[in-house]
């Protein structure tokens, strides 16, 4: 008999598109929130690649029993059919692993890439780990969920990393840190409010001041003066502060008169190197928008090959 299944053959409910996301916090708040009211929902994870993927490991969607889903564990085409098997993992109460592409039972699901992916459903017991997560990322520390697949639970406690089949590190949300004055500042901020950065922008002079503490090694700094004098305070709080980024504006001039100005209060090479100067991705920009675009586009490369330290 042919092991070769629709995806049709499985859907107890009609899977539907709840919030169009990829953030994992929110994708943690809606499992977690799914499973209070109904007291079912499952987490899928994204636990191995096999040829390429739209999506890297540890992407993630959640499904609640009514059908409601949010996440991508693909390019899009494939979620309504991982919405449909979670669905049918719930009514079940047990946890499974879904091959989909190379390798997969369903006939009718290929994935754009070409290659395979498995799956881990999880059929959520107890949503108090997620919630704990959820409260580090919210006071700007690393979280971990631990799955382990023998005994379908998942922890948020790293003494449970030696069982683990499966952990899924996560860090705060972004966050973008500005200073400067005119149209630069302002079409930065605009362009970063947009791309999922928690934003903040500081003119030196006008509105609330700026607290410190908002850098973190989760955040990035952004200086866009065209003085040097304006600038420097901001940027040796930075440094002491160690973001994942800090760009300045200005030629390759401008920042050589920076660095000296830097070495004279003390700040070492090492530290100075730590500056994107010119800020930006693609060279000299001569427009805002061009000019944000580019920045924003730096900052979500760098921040895309950030690493865990194994501290959460």
């Amino acid at each position: 008999m042919s092991t070769a299944r629709s995806i049709h053959d499985i859907i107890p409910a009609v899977p539907f598109c709840a919030i169009m996301t990829d953030d994992p916090e929110m994708i943690l708040s809606y499992v977690a929130e799914r499973f209070e009211k109904d007291g079912k929902s499952a987490l899928v994870t994204l636990v191995d690649i096999r040829g390429g993927s739209a999506r890297a490991l540890g992407a993630q969607m959640a499904v609640g029993i009514d059908g409601g889903y949010c996440g991508y564990v693909s390019g899009g085409c494939t979620e309504a059919a991982v919405a449909a098997e979670a669905i049918d993992a719930i009514a079940k109460g047990q946890d499974r692993f879904l091959l989909l592409g190379e390798g997969s039972t369903f006939f009718d699901i290929q994935l754009p890439c070409g290659g395979g992916i498995t799956l881990a459903i999880h059929v959520l017991k107890d949503a108090s780990p997620l919630h704990r997560v959820l409260a580090r990322l919210r006071s700007r520390r690393v979280g971990a969920l631990c799955y382990d697949a023998v005994k379908q639970t998942i922890t948020d406690a790293e003494d449970a990393e030696n069982g683990a089949s499966y952990i899924r590190r996560y860090r705060p949300c972004p966050r973008l840190v500005m200073f400067g004055r005119g149209i630069e500042l302002d079409c930065a901020t605009r362009v970063a409010s947009h791309s999922g950065f928690e934003t903040f922008a500081f003119d030196g002079q006008s509105g609330p001041g700026f607290d410190e503490t908002l850098v973190d090694a989760d955040t990035a700094v952004a200086l866009l003066f065209h003085d040097l004098d304006q600038e420097l305070p901001f940027l040796k709080i930075a440094l002491q502060r160690h973001p994942f980024y800090i760009g300045a504006l200005g030629s390759k001039r401008t920042h050589e008169r920076r660095r000296e100005a830097l070495r004279k209060f003390g700040c070492t090479n090492h530290d100075i190197d730590r500056i994107k100067a010119p800020i930006g991705m693609f060279g000299p920009a001569r427009d805002g928008n061009t000019l944000a675009l580019s920045i924003l586009a730096d900052v979500a490369a760098a921040r895309s090959i950030m690493k865990f330290d194994g501290d959460v």
